[in-house]
């Protein structure tokens, strides 16, 4: 018999690759490593000397505030805002907390939103976007609404008063339902919209807007305080129809008791006896 043992372990042996030891390049592996160690050294050096920098501008008061810039204010003074946002001369630029400088501003009553921002190295500019007075409330006391239905300030002696006056809704009503009471303002602004586009009868003969929850809106004209009955909805469509009639009730408007125009396709006059008899 053969032997495959001898014969197998013979064979491999011959198959085996012999390797040969390569001599590793001292200089060359030296030279990299000096390289990293030098880009190491160099990025350290770099990031102290730029946290050193910044340290000594900081206590320098390279930063520090200089001026602070207020932007698009009208009714409200540049003082009261700048003394709203009680950022001092000398502060820190890093040490101002923008969000609550601006939310302080828009305590205002005029001040209806308040952006602050940095502007290196030494500002800071304060824009504002103030409220404007589109209607007033009577809720026990008058009171200033915006153009969002937003109930904003309590009037002040000097207020301007050349408002209409939203009415039917008072202070109690408004704490036991806020809701509601949002839609019958937010009602009442849609109704002065439409009015406000109009030429023959529009917001300028209007004095008052008076909210009944069953019937909805009732307008008080400027002259004589004729009780207009609006309702809820449609107010284009009625607007057209009193229109339409107008030149010839506006002479009467002092006999009149009350329009009504929550009828379809009509306009209901009511004459006010006593006024006629009064005046005849």
């Amino acid at each position: 018999m053969r032997d495959l043992k001898s014969h197998k372990q013979k064979k491999c042996k011959t198959n085996r690759r012999k390797q040969e030891k390569q001599a590793r390049d001292w200089k060359k592996l030296f030279h990299r490593t000096l390289r990293v160690c030098i880009a190491s050294g160099s990025g350290f050096l770099l990031a102290s000397g730029a946290l050193l920098t910044a340290q000594m501008l900081l206590e320098s008061g390279y930063f520090g505030v200089k001026q602070v810039r207020v932007e698009h204010q009208v009714r409200v003074s540049e003082g009261d805002i700048l003394d709203a946002s009680d950022i001092a001369i000398g502060d820190s630029l890093f040490d101002l907390e923008l969000h609550m400088i601006g939310r302080k501003i828009e305590e205002h009553a005029w001040i209806a939103k308040a952006e602050v921002e940095r502007s290196f190295p030494d500002q800071v500019v304060i824009r504002v976007v103030e409220r404007e007075s589109r209607a007033i409330i009577d809720l026990d006391y008058l009171y200033y609404v915006d153009r969002a239905g937003e109930v904003f300030k309590m009037l002040d002696a000097g207020d301007e008063l050349d408002y209409p006056v939203i009415t039917g809704i008072d202070r109690q009503y408004l704490l036991d339902n806020p809701d509601k009471t949002q839609d019958s303002v937010n009602l009442a602004l849609q109704l002065m919209d439409v009015l406000e586009s109009r030429t023959l009868f529009n917001l300028d003969d209007i004095s008052e807007i008076h909210f009944e929850e069953q019937e909805g809106l009732v307008m008080h004209t400027r002259i004589g305080g004729v009780p207009v009955r609006m309702g809820k909805q449609g107010f284009e469509t009625k607007l057209n129809r009193l229109e339409s009639i107008y030149d010839d009730l506006e002479p009467r408007l002092m006999a009149l008791k009350y329009i009504d125009l929550n009828v379809t396709d009509r306009v209901i006059v009511k004459l006010d006896v006593k006024r006629t008899v009064s005046r005849s």
